[in-house]
């Protein structure tokens, strides 16, 4: 896993070679002639995916971090903060404030919340490496318990075991492998699966995006996992890439060949260095294999702009140090679908916004065969609007998943979206989107629209 910084815990072998849902059903044909979505989430979310990033609570505070995250993606994974070092510094003290800022705004816009990580050999507070077998058995079972009945319900994916292989395919001789044996990975899964029954269980590691001694390893294991009945639902590739170690020719096939063993496969913490075409190439590579596995059920990108990356001197993101979207983002928007082309800053002439300070409601509905995809947009009318709510009346057996840019009410029946921070003020005759994804059939849908 990424360490939490260069200045604080340089992460041994740097660049190594490799440098490193929502719907299993795959990518799904849309119906409808919808606008294409305009930002990775939405994008994401039309093919039955989410597109996620690795968020830091010490960022938070700054307004245009904050925004972009919100904006632009429909999953989180905290970067440190569900780390052993700071969430159980002292045995049996939990520390959940700093995720807990993650995962409640999180929540608040019925984001994919990843939880990283709750076994693995680094960033351990010093206590765990001292207690003998017995203790160090006891504490990782009420690690797992403590931490995931913290957001029991709340959290879509847990990577419980973190890390566990070198890179020639043997057990790394971490603490927990030298004095609880080759055992210790499952008994993890089985205590994570009694912990919160409803959370996917995920195994993550890195340098395993192609075929080598490393992911046989863990094709192994996963492999023997589900032919004894050892609760496994995923295992994440961390896909840390660069020009010495690019993505393998055989990147999709082995993404395949895990999801062939009936487990889904995220890509978990995406950051690949370089700029240009080069760059975007690259990305698009990763996104279209995903696409093409029907079990790769989401993506996440290791950090939001280049500044923040725990590599930033190889600018390996999709925002620059200044927020700009660089030629990766637009590739990536363009592979899932979407589209950066801006929406047109007034409606049609044949819906002409309405008078004074009040507000109109549009939807646009991408339906398939088990699930929908709903666009709203908000404009205000010849006054300024400064806040606004949203209520549409869904089908019955229609169920709301998922949602992007504003608060929700409820998932079924009459539900109601409020405006977040960012997108409250419209100015007149302007407007502001944001959408749902959702099971069932979400056709036919009329909104109203208050403002406030």
């Amino acid at each position: 896993m990424v360490i939490r910084s260069l200045r604080s815990t340089a992460r041994k072998a740097l660049v190594f070679a490799a440098a490193g849902a929502l719907a299993a059903s795959g990518a799904v044909a849309l119906a409808g002639t919808a606008d294409a979505a305009s930002t990775l989430g939405a994008a994401a979310a039309a093919r039955g995916r989410y597109f996620g990033a690795a968020v830091s609570s010490g960022h938070l505070g700054e307004a245009q971090y904050t925004n972009t995250w919100v904006t632009e993606f429909n999953g989180v994974t905290p970067e440190n903060e569900m780390k052993w070092d700071t969430i159980e510094p002292n045995r049996n003290q939990f520390n959940f404030a700093p995720a807990d800022q993650i995962t409640t705004q999180a929540r608040s816009r019925s984001m994919t919340i990843r939880g990283h990580t709750l076994v693995w050999h680094s960033q351990l507070a010093g206590w765990v490496s001292g207690l003998d077998a017995t203790n160090l058995q006891t504490a990782m079972t009420n690690h797992i318990n403590g931490v995931m009945g913290h957001w029991k319900g709340q959290i879509y994916a847990w990577d419980v075991v973190n890390e566990a292989f070198e890179e020639n395919g043997t057990r790394r001789q971490s603490v927990f492998q030298q004095k609880l044996g080759n055992g210790y990975i499952e008994q993890a899964f089985r205590t994570a699966r009694a912990a919160d029954p409803n959370a996917k269980l995920c195994y993550n590691d890195y340098n395993t995006d192609g075929q080598n001694a490393k992911s046989n390893a863990v094709f192994a294991m996963v492999q023997d996992f589900k032919s004894r009945g050892v609760p496994i639902d995923c295992v994440g590739f961390q896909s840390h890439f660069n020009s010495a170690s690019p993505v393998p020719s055989d990147y999709q096939a082995n993404l395949q060949r895990f999801a062939n063993l009936g487990v889904d496969v995220q890509i978990t913490e995406l950051d690949i260095e370089g700029s240009g075409t080069t760059q975007a190439s690259n990305y698009t590579r990763v996104v279209n294999a995903c696409l093409a596995v029907s079990r790769c059920t989401g993506i996440t990108v290791w950090g939001i702009p280049d500044k923040y990356s725990w590599r930033a001197s190889g600018t390996p993101l999709l925002f620059d140090s200044n927020y700009g979207k660089k030629p990766a983002y637009t590739a990536v928007l363009n592979a899932l679908g979407g589209s950066s082309d801006p929406p047109p800053d007034n409606p049609p002439p044949d819906n002409p916004p309405p008078a004074g300070g009040a507000c109109a409601a549009t939807v646009t509905t991408n339906q398939w065969q088990d699930g929908f995809v709903g666009t709203v947009r908000v404009t205000a009318g010849t006054g300024q609007v400064n806040g606004w709510t949203v209520t549409i009346t869904l089908p019955a057996g229609a169920t709301i998943t998922s949602g992007w840019n504003a608060n929700r009410s409820g998932n079924t029946g009459t539900v109601q979206f409020t405006n977040v921070g960012f997108n409250g003020a419209v100015a007149p005759g302007q407007s502001v989107e944001f959408g749902y994804q959702g099971t069932g059939t979400g056709s036919d849908v009329t909104p109203s629209c208050a403002a406030s």
